[in-house]
């Protein structure tokens, strides 16, 4: 997804997680509450109903960080802003490791359904209708916002979670680069969609997430291009990436971070043939992971000792 962690404002640390809270956000949220206060006797309930929904995104947003953590990814930063949350996940480049990691953000949605539905199923049954009016119309705003996230999650429009989870079923059957392709390639037919609703519906909020999603599918069509132009490329043999098991790319795909220069880091053992340098680690082009160059090697290699620095693809 495309960063929005510009402008954003630090608010806390919480399970190694640091969120981050777009300062665009107060604008909107005073917007909205002072839009909406005819629905309470008193704009602060319109507050807390706008704290709950910045409340339920974050746990959405906690459930994929903490997922990514547990096949082995990283997971550092959520931000919050207007048009939603981004968790910024690195899964393990494997589709069942990146379908929990993305699942996990609407079953917290799901989890969390039946607690709403109960708790408004109580006050009725307690006739909060009558006797507090703006805490029963609290808990069915809740309940609501609940529901339409996670439907809206759900939907198979990439960078949407359900866009997401399609193409980790799919990365099951067709590969890394052709799921993300077709999934992609959907996601630009369901965002034309989205853009004659938001004309219909005369909806900014609609029409300003639906080029948000088409940045970020744009995006990811071309990320799927370059990984099935990687994929055809011809392979070196000897050797094989430790986390996805596929054999390096002959050629100069590897840049060096002292001098800049492309170079077969393969051919010269993790040392650039322009400075010197040497390199620890390499870069699977493949999955992204990265390796010891020992590591890479399933045949008979010598063993070669590597310095510490940093190595990029071209």
């Amino acid at each position: 997804m495309q960063s929005v962690r510009q402008g954003s404002i630090h608010l806390f640390r919480l399970a190694g997680v640091d969120l981050y809270l777009h300062w665009s956000w107060f604008l909107v949220a005073a917007y909205e509450i002072e839009s909406r206060k005819g629905r309470y006797s008193s704009v602060a309930w319109n507050a807390l109903e706008y704290l709950a929904l910045f409340s339920i995104v974050l746990m959405h947003e906690f459930g994929h960080a903490l997922a990514c953590r547990q096949v082995g990814g990283t997971a550092n930063q959520i931000v919050l802003w207007p048009l939603g949350g981004v968790a910024y996940v690195n899964p393990p480049q494997r589709p069942g490791a990146t379908l929990w990691s993305i699942a996990a953000g609407p079953l917290v949605n799901v989890v969390l359904l039946p607690v709403f539905v109960a708790a408004f199923m109580l006050s009725r049954s307690l006739g909060w209708a009558h006797a507090i009016p703006d805490a029963y119309q609290l808990l069915r705003a809740v309940m609501w916002i609940d529901v339409s996230l996670l439907v809206f999650n759900l939907m198979p429009i990439y960078p949407l979670d359900g866009g997401q989870i399609l193409r980790s079923l799919l990365w099951f059957v067709l590969g890394r680069g052709r799921s993300l392709m077709v999934t992609t390639i959907l996601g630009l037919l369901g965002i034309v969609g989205f853009f004659g609703l938001a004309l219909w519906l005369r909806s900014f909020w609609f029409g300003a997430i639906s080029v948000f999603m088409l940045m970020n599918c744009w995006g990811g069509l071309r990320h799927a291009q370059e990984l099935l132009r990687i994929a055809r490329l011809p392979r070196r043999g000897g050797f094989a990436c430790p986390s996805c098991r596929t054999a390096p790319p002959l050629g100069a795909y590897w840049q060096c971070g002292q001098c800049g220069q492309p170079f077969d880091t393969f051919q010269t053992r993790g040392v650039c043939p322009h400075c010197a340098a040497q390199f620890a680690m390499t870069r699977c082009l493949d999955c992204g992971e990265q390796h010891p160059m020992n590591d890479w090697m399933v045949s008979a290699f010598a063993g070669v000792g590597m310095a510490s620095g940093g190595l990029t693809i071209k």
